[in-house]
């Protein structure tokens, strides 16, 4: 979650790191962004004298969304630049102290009043990664009230940035790697909050610019935007622009009447030999609103061509106007269709440009760029793949950041370890079985350069090694298991927080630099692990010293039954 703020995040000297560590892009973003229950355990932990006692929790999901078998994981930097600032101020205090029963000792104010993330370690996967489900994404070890502190601002942090991100990763891989990408959504996104976020995880997520100024300028997101149908409804007619004159795209020539050699073009346009019979008198407030928003940005001139009528009026009048311009140096951007049949007319669109590059010679016409935009979700733009279209760039909005075909990715935030000691959560479902004890995960490839497998090791368990054979077990299925022989091994959890100790740290990439891993992390993944109908599942395994404790741990805790 993301929010503007006045004056900027505050910043934290990171000098192991070569640099510093902004804080929170949201002020919301504080100690008190949790849930009561945790302030409710750290004073029992801290009344039973466990507080400081050592902890490892690991941060995962339990099942990729949108039915697919991929997830991308994003959140990750807001999670560190919330550690690193981490502290409680006298309001924060005075409010858990108000909020709190009175019979909480006055001490552990004083207790929460010195807290920080100094005695934390965090290891997570590179942010913009493929992951999977039961792998963690992240490891927290440390104090354990300090670190029950953190999970729900982990989670909330994290939940939604990897839903959204998966979500643009779809809808990029359904459109094709050759179209443009926009994000519209941030006026039905679920407040600004849900709209900042948005617009920084579709990006991350394979996105090339958004229509949101403020996270254009908070986050480096190119930006995109033209008119909308109130600007063109606000004119009625050529007569009401007073300005005519427009200077050539060199600077050379000034064009005196630019409304009038519109019209011309229009005229010219109308007896066309190829274009005979496809309109008639186009509507002249809808031509009006064309060359005024010409006039205003001569070289990025985009218009929405369905006001009134598509192929009768929207798209000649665009065309007398980029015809126009033409004349002048300048070059159209395009035209964008906000509803109707978005196929057809798009096809209809590129007829028409085809016909004015052949009729009048103008290089590169039958190219114009086509925008479709009108509620469009992954199932749409596969609908349009198998029509077939002439759409270069589509704006998704609704459906893309309220994640409307799922609403949340369920990340959980489990204890795996304390003092050393490893901990199970149990569960009569399975699925909700934790993986105990402090782990090492790996990617292992194959011979054709895919990832093959997950696998999770114990922490002093050796690792995996190029060309040797290892046994990877399903963690809770004793017949599912194969032999690997990895052609290449990727270590996935990394130190990106390590609190006041000597331990290097990774280093917080550009928001580019994670988008471009992203990309290519997805375009190494097999494809039947990627298609939208019933793609084959990624395997997540566990080493065979680690499938034994699971199961010795699971044996040892679960309470035994008694007959009568």
């Amino acid at each position: 979650m993301e929010a503007a703020v006045a004056n900027g995040p505050k910043k934290v000297d990171d000098k192991r790191n070569g640099g510093v560590i902004d804080g929170p892009t949201n002020p919301m973003v504080t100690p008190l962004l949790t849930d009561l229950y945790q302030f409710t355990m750290a004073y029992a932990y801290w009344k039973a004298g466990k507080h400081d006692e050592r902890a490892v929790f690991d941060l995962y999901f339990r099942k990729n969304p949108f039915g697919g078998e991929y997830t991308i994981f994003a959140g990750l930097e807001d999670c560190i630049r919330f550690v690193a600032h981490f502290n409680f101020t006298e309001d924060e205090i005075a409010f858990v102290r108000a909020t709190l029963p009175p019979s909480c000792e006055d001490s552990f104010f004083d207790y929460l009043r010195g807290l920080d993330c100094s005695d934390i370690e965090i290891y997570s996967i590179s942010e913009g990664s493929v992951v999977f489900p039961k792998v963690p994404l992240l490891r927290v070890e440390g104090p354990v009230a300090v670190v029950q502190l953190l999970e729900t601002p982990f989670v909330n942090l994290i939940n939604y940035a990897s839903l959204v991100a998966t979500n643009a990763a779809r809808h990029r891989f359904v459109a094709g790697k050759s179209k443009l990408l926009l994000e519209f959504g941030l006026r039905r996104a679920q407040g600004p909050d849900g709209g900042i976020s948005a617009s920084k995880y579709c990006y991350m997520g394979g996105f090339d610019a958004t229509s949101n100024v403020a996270a254009g300028r908070l986050f480096g997101i190119p930006l995109r935007g033209t008119h909308s149908h109130a600007f063109v409804s606000s004119f009625l007619s050529p007569d009401e622009i007073l300005e005519k004159s427009l200077c050539s795209c060199d600077g050379s020539t000034v064009c005196e009447d630019f409304v009038s050699w519109v019209q011309t073009w229009l005229s010219k346009l109308k007896r066309s030999k190829l274009l005979a019979g496809i309109f008639g008198e186009t509507n002249q407030s809808e031509l009006a609103a064309f060359m005024s928003y010409a006039l205003a940005f001569p070289n990025n001139f985009l218009a929405l061509v369905d006001t009134y009528d598509v192929v009768r009026s929207g798209i000649p009048n665009f065309c007398a106007v980029a015809l126009a311009l033409n004349d002048l140096g300048y070059k159209a951007q395009g035209i964008r269709l906000d509803s109707g049949d978005l196929a057809y007319l798009s096809c209809e669109a590129r007829k028409f440009f085809h016909s004015i590059e052949t009729e009048f010679g103008v290089p590169d016409f039958g190219r114009t760029s086509i925008t479709a935009s009108n509620d469009l979700n992954e199932e749409t733009l596969d609908d349009l793949n198998k029509q077939g279209h002439e759409v270069d760039a589509f704006g998704i909005g609704t459906h893309l950041v309220t994640c409307y075909a799922q609403p949340a990715l369920g990340v959980v935030f489990k204890l795996v370890e304390i003092n050393n000691q490893p901990r199970i959560k149990l569960s009569e479902d399975v699925s909700k079985v934790s993986i105990p004890c402090k782990k090492r995960c790996y990617r292992l490839y194959g011979k054709e350069g895919y990832p093959l497998v997950d696998i999770m090791t114990g922490e002093n368990e050796p690792s995996p090694k190029v060309g040797e054979r290892i046994l990877c077990r399903h963690p809770f299925n004793e017949s599912k298991r194969a032999y690997v022989v990895p052609q290449k091994v990727e270590e996935l959890l990394k130190c990106y927080w390590s609190g006041s100790s000597d331990r290097r740290r990774e280093e917080l990439p550009p928001i580019k630099e994670i988008r471009d891993r992203c990309i290519d992390q997805l375009d190494r993944m097999r494809p039947d692990h990627m298609r939208r109908l019933n793609p084959t599942p990624y395997k997540v395994s566990v080493s065979a010293k680690l499938y034994d404790f699971i199961h010795f741990l699971w044996l040892n805790e679960a309470p035994v039954g008694e007959l009568q």
